[in-house]
């Protein structure tokens, strides 16, 4: 029950966060990489100690395909972040409502420049690249327990401010679930990229990181 509440409230953390600094905050690409990059930070020193600090179903797969977390659990981790990511946008959705704004307003991924080819390259790749840094960081071989939070927020900001003018920068399933129940239209209907760019990115970091850098026992 611990690690449950863990994933919830580090996922809840970063979604409602986030989410404040790209609406309230009516944040620039440098504002809103810093909300969720300090939100992940914040997350990880509170309650990785906890569960790991996952907060996200890619870094949860990176993480089960790798063998650090089994697979029964890590499913339950997967959805108490779901969970957490949805609570999280209920609690911005009462706010939105309060101030009068557009219903649609949710801060919410979508790519209304790109197409769906280049869209799912961008996702994936950023999160290749988040999930290759975590899983270095983390890394029982070479990594830094000590800084591995601050460095994964600090690789969330930088990959966020590439991103966020493209895609909306999810890297992250729950981060897109949450704020597309809430806001509907094409955020919704591409919705399935948000899950699936990520998920394989992380695949492909869980290997690169495994076989190419040595990241496992």
């Amino acid at each position: 029950m611990k690690t449950i509440c863990a994933e919830f409230m580090g996922t809840f953390l970063l979604v409602f966060l986030g989410s404040g600094a790209v609406l309230f905050a009516k944040g620039d690409a440098l504002t809103i990489a810093i909300g969720f990059g300090l939100a992940i930070t914040i997350s990880a020193y509170a309650f990785g100690g906890i569960s790991g600090g996952h907060f996200n179903p890619a870094v949860t797969t990176a993480f089960m395909i790798n063998g650090r977390t089994s697979v029964g659990e890590g499913l339950v981790y997967i959805v108490s972040q779901i969970v957490g990511a949805i609570a999280a946008s209920a609690c911005v959705r009462v706010i939105v409502d309060a101030l009068k704004l557009p219903a649609n307003q949710m801060a919410q991924t979508d790519f209304p420049k790109l197409s769906v080819g280049a869209a799912f390259f961008v996702e994936a790749l950023a999160t290749f690249l988040f999930l290759v840094v975590i899983l270095n960081v983390t890394s029982n071989d070479h990594g830094n327990g000590d800084f591995a939070g601050l460095a994964i927020g600090v690789t969330l900001m930088l990959l966020i401010i590439f991103s966020v003018n493209l895609t909306g920068a999810s890297l992250n399933p729950a981060r897109s679930i949450g704020p597309a129940i809430f806001a509907g239209g094409s955020a919704l209907s591409h919705l399935w990229l948000y899950i699936v760019a990520p998920e394989v990115g992380a695949v492909l970091a869980a290997f690169a990181s495994r076989f190419l850098m040595d990241t496992e026992d």
